[in-house]
């Protein structure tokens, strides 16, 4: 436990921190997920999940959880993954995108 009161503040100010940057994420990965199910269950219902999920990653981003980039990246996957899955089964549909690494 810290002596100095500033540095007890900052540690609080970290903890409320840590569990909203935890439920952003937890979020954002309960989106991908669905998303990953949807293309089975109709494509205008994928493309308005697609929506949210950019807009999710997006949010995150303004609140400093994930980086531009990282954010960008993730986008762009998911863009191509449903591009390939909505081409049908004649196209090499690719496995599904990587989730990003946990220490970005």
């Amino acid at each position: 436990m810290p002596n100095i009161k500033g540095a007890a503040k900052r540690m609080r100010q970290a903890e409320k921190a840590r569990l909203r940057n935890r439920a952003v994420r937890k979020q954002l990965k309960d989106l991908r997920k669905a998303l990953l199910e949807m293309p089975r269950t109709g494509a205008a219902e994928a493309a308005e999940q697609y929506r949210r999920y950019v807009s999710a990653l997006d949010k995150a981003v303004k609140k400093g959880v994930i980086k531009r980039n990282n954010a960008n990246r993730r986008k762009s996957r998911m863009a191509r993954w449903m591009k390939a899955v909505s081409a049908g089964p004649a196209a090499s549909a690719p496995a599904a995108p990587e989730p990003a690494s946990p220490s970005a």
